[in-house]
């Protein structure tokens, strides 16, 4: 397939029509998503936290990689369960497994960024 016949078009013009798309999903997220909208909300607190709580440029990285590993998993799961709700708002048990296995992937996220950050909190206070 050619690069004139893709939605977004090649080369630098891709870029900055996939980088529009990007802050849409964003937007959409923010504003119809509550669970997105609380995450937000965390990361924006703990993302300062983070240069108190690192011992050095690597620490700081995982700290901060964690917590935007939350939002794109929860972007990923508010995906999955948009799509599910447009083909069928009906209740099926393959719906369900979707969604519930989306909301999975937001929990190991989330336990993921308690065992970063609770490990690094320990070793600052008691190390």
């Amino acid at each position: 397939m050619s690069e004139i016949n893709k939605p977004n078009g090649g080369g630098l013009q891709r870029v900055f029509k996939a980088s529009y798309c990007s802050y849409l999903g964003i937007k959409a997220a923010i504003k119809e998503e509550a669970a997105f909208r609380q995450e937000l909300f965390l990361v924006l607190i703990m993302f300062p936290a983070s240069f108190w709580l690192a011992q050095d440029l690597i620490h700081w990285t995982v700290l901060v990689s964690v917590l935007l590993l939350v939002l794109i998993v929860e972007l990923l799961n508010s995906a999955i369960e948009a799509l599910t709700d447009r083909v069928s708002t009906e209740r099926h048990v393959l719906s369900g497994r979707a969604k519930d296995m989306g909301s999975a992937a937001v929990t190991f996220s989330l336990l993921i960024v308690g065992i970063v950050w609770g490990v690094s909190l320990y070793l600052k206070i008691f190390a």
